[in-house]
């Protein structure tokens, strides 16, 4: 076996225990392009598409300080701090179960890694 194919498996592999959040198109900011964040091992991630290409912001896992969810009536804005003093990962228009999935998948990971 190669090194590129080990490292393909190795990607193929984190990037299946990945999983995605996508915000409702119903919110505002997120009607065209709605802004998903893509929570895995190593790190949690806030992609928002725009015409041509997408902007992503990203927080190692561990590095992770805390996770605020704030709920409304139907949906949910999250903030993700950093304990490394960079801006927050903040996006709006989440479901509530999703928040918390984010949520509860950022501290699964947190403790696995420690």
């Amino acid at each position: 076996m190669t090194a590129s194919h080990r490292t393909t498996m190795a990607t193929q592999a984190q990037t299946s225990t990945e999983e995605v959040f996508k915000a409702s198109r119903l919110t505002k900011g997120n009607f065209f392009f709605p802004t998903r964040i893509v929570v895995g091992p190593l790190r949690v991630s806030r992609i928002k598409p725009r015409l041509f290409g997408n902007t992503e912001e990203s927080i190692a896992i561990n590095a992770v300080a805390s996770v605020q969810i704030s709920t409304g009536v139907f949906w949910s804005d999250i903030r993700i701090d950093s304990s490394g003093g960079s801006d927050p990962i903040t996006s709006h228009g989440h479901r509530k179960g999703d928040a918390r999935r984010i949520r509860d998948l950022i501290e699964g990971h947190q403790a696995a890694s420690k």
